[in-house]
């Protein structure tokens, strides 16, 4: 994912917490989780309808573009368990109002940025900066609500950021075209002051009594292992690589090996508890989460670009092209939350991902002649039906796989991986990115297809090995 829709999984971490009793300051603790919560949903989705804009302007080639997307990404798919730990350990609401307040500094980089490593730096530097208020936003509404009034407080969370992710690029498409790609970072800047001065004046702290040592060597493992593989894969999509590609991406894996065998030695102290892998059905829901979020986002970073740069679409046009999905998605998440409940995750969740498939396989003529009604919106639409099918019961089936008391991490860890499948995939589309013409027109069918083979694995995995003796009941609110 690139942050134009939420984590499979981020409103259970809400949901896992202990509450409190609504009240005035509950509801000002939910607006200012939106409105810190939004700065991640808007900014992923904008920066993917700028980056022709922003290519041209720096002088960026297919490998920039890639990092700009990627820079982001990285440190908020490693961090983002270290994050919540930290909120844990050290106070959400400390970590929540220090996340807003690096994201505005970030942010502000961003848009002074004189070259493509200074924007790459802001860039990093947000990533980092989501990592910290993410996780901590939503402790915070399950420290602030209970009952019936959690479960409300999570579905306005998650509704304005649908909004947010739909409205993310037409406005970033506007903001480009009227005023400059700079500006789409300036937007941040007053939703930083408003989230802070909110969570300054209104915001309890919360805590957990007994906080684990954090596990930094396991994260920082993990994060080089993570960068050289991107890094190594950027290299190697762009087809000029060579020797040191293939070496830094080996080394990347290697490196995530290390982190494994830490993880295990730190058993339950670790950042990612092996135990979580007990069951296939859990091994099952990762794969599925990997795939399919791989695939949705490499979506959002390739449509934009070839639609502007292929089909000569306006910013502004091609950030409204991705509008059904997110608001199909909106629209039928509840009613399959439902269905899910009656007949278990298994049948949804290997149905919603070959539905994308299918959708991912339409997306292959979009660099065609077709118009946007023959070609663009179908496969949009059915790609928008097949997630609608499939991120509720996932959410819902990540929380019943394992025990309670690793609701909280099993949740987080899921969204994590959504993230990481979409780091993978921005790294893949380097031939995407650098073509031009009709060579950019089959590279795009070509990444298509293989996103419609990841989508399929996703819904295989699902098949195969979701168990229903070992998804449990999810525990009430």
């Amino acid at each position: 994912m690139t942050g134009a829709l939420a984590g499979p999984c981020d409103v259970g971490i809400a949901a896992s917490r202990r509450g409190g009793k609504p009240g005035a300051a509950g509801r000002l603790t939910l607006f200012a989780s939106i409105l810190a919560s939004s700065l991640s949903f808007v900014d992923g989705s904008v920066v993917n309808v700028a980056l022709p804009a922003i290519g041209a302007d720096l002088k960026a080639q297919a490998s920039g573009l890639q990092w700009i997307v990627n820079a982001y990404l990285l440190p908020l798919s490693a961090l983002l368990l270290l994050g919540g730990a930290a909120g844990d350990k050290f106070g959400r609401r400390r970590l929540f109002l220090l996340g807003i307040a690096l994201f505005g500094v970030a942010s502000a980089l961003c848009a002074l940025a004189p070259s493509l490593p200074w924007l790459l730096a802001g860039r990093a530097l947000q990533g980092i900066a989501s990592a910290m208020l993410m996780p901590n936003s939503l402790a915070l509404l399950g420290a602030a609500f209970t009952g019936e009034a959690r479960g409300r407080a999570i579905g306005s969370w998650a509704a304005a950021g649908a909004i947010a992710g739909a409205l993310g690029p037409v406005l970033g498409g506007w903001l480009v075209e009227s005023v400059g790609w700079r500006s789409i970072f300036l937007i941040n800047l007053p939703l930083c002051a408003g989230a802070l001065w909110l969570g300054w004046r209104y915001v309890a702290e919360s805590r957990e009594e007994k906080g684990a040592p954090l596990d930094t060597l396991g994260v920082a493992v993990a994060t080089l292992g993570l960068g050289a593989m991107t890094w190594g894969l950027t290299e190697l999509s762009g087809g000029e690589g060579g020797t040191m590609g293939w070496i830094a991406a080996a080394a990347g894996a290697a490196a995530l090996l290390i982190f494994l065998a830490i993880e295990n030695r730190r058993g339950e102290r670790a950042i990612m508890p092996l135990a979580l892998f007990g069951t296939a059905s859990f091994a099952g829901l990762t794969l599925l989460t990997f795939f399919l979020y791989a695939a949705l986002g490499g979506l959002f970073v390739a449509l934009p670009f070839v639609l502007i740069e292929l089909r000569g679409y306006s910013p502004v046009a091609a950030g409204a092209a991705l509008l059904p999905l997110p608001a199909v998605i909106a629209l039928g998440s509840r009613l399959m939350g439902r269905v899910a409940a009656r007949t278990g995750p298994r049948l949804p969740l290997t149905i919603g991902p070959l539905i994308v498939a299918a959708g991912f396989a339409l997306a292959a003529r979009i660099g065609g002649d077709g118009s946007y009604w023959t070609s663009t919106l179908p496969a949009v639409l059915v790609i928008a039906i097949g997630m609608a099918g499939a991120v509720a019961p996932l959410t819902t089936a990540v929380m019943a796989s394992v025990d309670v008391d690793h609701v909280g991490t099993a949740n987080g860890f899921n969204s994590a991986v959504a993230r990481t499948g979409s780091l993978i995939a921005t790294a893949l589309l380097g031939a995407v990115l650098a073509a031009r013409g009709d060579a950019l027109a089959e590279a795009f069918a070509i990444a298509s297809f293989v996103a419609a083979g990841a989508a399929a694995v996703a819904g295989l995995s699902a098949l195969i090995l979701l168990k229903p003796h070992e998804i449990r009941t999810p525990p009430s609110a």
